[in-house]
């Protein structure tokens, strides 16, 4: 039996995407070639990218004033691609302060304009999604990490601000619906609910380019990789193809709506299971906590690696917590079951009674 996989990141992904990407390497859509080996500039990759990104804004509701692309260098490249497009020299930015990726986005972004941390929860470790004071009408984006693995907060409302939003959603694009108006710019590493590491998910609005006086290297300038259907160069095509292969199965169980659904229902037993536990406690405060990175620790840490190996040994793997903060974590992302929260939660509870 497959253990049930709790890593953060490359993560979990539906089984029937498992099949169909194996198919597809021994002999991709009956060509007799392999997917690794198929030219991107063929007529069947052109369509794994043309319907791939048509179910990014099919799922997503987004408007034809955005543009989807598909790119590399995942969320890292992004934190100083957005400001190096969008942010002038002479221009003000605010970002919110929620953790660790939050926190390098942050110093890439002083490259290129005049940065503001306007709220931060540092001062409790980052177990809460701090308050934005003030409408932001004077900056020219603010900057949100939707989601904080390494902490498990996240924010359960985006804020409505009278600036727009820049959004860093690498762990939990696609679980929920958005709104799209609110935002400039939204990335995401595909390697937790979307695909393989190896491809990053772009969504802009169209005409918010062009507009900075600085030189931008083609690599690295948006319209570039808008012009060419995200081709410029060679892109990670079998990441792309396996995230179109997320993409259906998104579709095919109801979309972003009832995968919100799965996603409450799965966060809600683990956590419920967490709270009534003797030894184990969620640090994150109720309202912030994450439906993603389910982050817990146990009161009596001499008992860490006992429960490590336990969970281990119970085909529950991947929970250690970041070392940056220890504990534990477990990661449910989409493509997770409700069998392996089911049985997380009986781990959890064996370990409670032995223990306890």
């Amino acid at each position: 039996m497959k253990p049930h996989n709790f890593y953060a990141g490359p993560a979990i992904l539906p089984k029937p995407v498992f099949q169909e990407a194996a198919d597809a390497v021994l002999n991709f859509n009956g060509t007799g070639l392999s997917i690794l080996e198929i030219s991107h500039r063929s007529k069947e990759f052109t369509a794994v990218m043309e319907e791939s990104q048509q179910l990014v804004k099919d799922l997503l509701n987004i408007p034809d004033t955005h543009e989807v692309l598909f790119l590399t260098g995942g969320a890292s490249s992004q934190f100083y691609m957005t400001c190096m497009n969008i942010l002038g020299s002479d221009q003000k930015a605010a970002y919110v302060d929620t953790g660790t990726w939050s926190t390098k986005a942050i110093k890439e972004a002083k490259n290129f304009g005049q940065i503001e941390v306007i709220a931060s929860s540092k001062d409790q470790n980052y177990n809460y999604i701090p308050e934005i004071h003030g409408d932001c009408a004077e900056y020219r984006f603010t900057h949100i990490t939707t989601n904080n693995t390494i902490f498990g907060t996240q924010y359960q409302n985006i804020p409505s601000l009278a600036c727009p939003l820049v959004a860093d959603m690498s762990s939990d694009i696609f679980s929920r619906p958005l709104n799209i108006d609110k935002y400039d710019i939204i990335y995401a590493g595909a390697q937790k609910n979307l695909g393989p590491a190896g491809v990053t998910l772009v969504i802009l609005r169209k005409d918010i380019l062009g507009k900075v006086e600085r030189n931008i290297p083609t690599m690295l300038n948006y319209q570039t990789h808008i012009d060419k259907g995200s081709s410029f160069n060679t892109p990670p095509v079998f990441p792309i193809y396996v995230s179109l292969l997320s993409l259906r199965w998104l579709k095919s169980i109801g979309g972003v709506a009832e995968i919100e659904n799965i996603n409450s229902a799965k966060a809600g037993k683990l956590y419920q299971t967490i709270d009534d536990s003797k030894l184990f406690f969620a640090p994150v405060r109720n309202e912030d906590r994450s439906k993603m990175n389910v982050v817990f620790k146990i009161r009596n840490e001499e008992l860490q690696d006992d429960f490590l190996r336990f969970s281990t040994e119970s085909d529950c793997i991947g929970i250690k917590g970041h070392r940056s903060v220890g504990g534990f974590r477990a990661s449910i992302y989409n493509a997770m079951e409700m069998d392996g929260i089911n049985k997380l939660c009986d781990v959890i509870n064996d370990f409670d009674q032995k223990h306890g």
